[in-house]
């Protein structure tokens, strides 16, 4: 019986088919979607900042894309996939709100997100398939274990799947 699994903000999850991973809300977030196609092995994380290194309280592993792609990768591991197979897809990294020319790169934490994102995966070899990230618009979206299909739907944007 399938089964949808909510993934909230600053959590992770893995699932084997054919369950289904959402996350409500990526605004700034980068909701970071993982899938082993050979085992069906399917994560998803909803990281809120780029680096666990920039913060005092930074005990949510996966509240950092640093530590939460480390920590998503180990748990698919764990249930039987391989680090060699996983490819990446990865969307929200919003600017939401506009900080005219006081904010500078600081405040552009959706952009920082998405850069940090990219780095580690590349650091880790693993491929980035499709993203929607970026804009001023909120995503939430759906992983399909069965398929890796990512469905991605944005108010005023209608639905796409990466």
């Amino acid at each position: 019986m399938q089964k949808v699994i909510k993934v909230g903000m600053a959590d992770l999850q893995v699932v084997e088919e054919p369950h289904i991973l959402t996350t409500l809300g990526l605004g700034s977030c980068v909701g970071i979607a993982l899938y082993d196609k050979q085992k069906k092995i399917a994560g998803l994380a909803h990281i809120m900042l780029p680096s666990s290194t920039q913060i005092k309280n930074n005990s949510n592993l996966a509240k950092f894309a640093d530590t939460a792609i480390d920590l998503l990768i180990k748990e698919m591991v764990k249930r039987g996939a391989s680090t060699a197979r996983l490819k990446a897809k990865i969307t929200g990294g919003a600017q939401m709100f506009s900080f005219g020319n006081n904010g500078g790169d600081l405040m552009k934490i959706g952009y920082r997100n998405v850069i940090a994102t990219k780095e580690i995966l590349e650091l880790y070899k693993i491929d980035i398939l499709a993203e929607d990230t970026g804009g001023n618009h909120g995503r939430t979206i759906e992983f399909y274990s069965e398929t890796g299909d990512l469905l991605v739907k944005t108010i005023g944007f209608g639905l796409k799947t990466i």
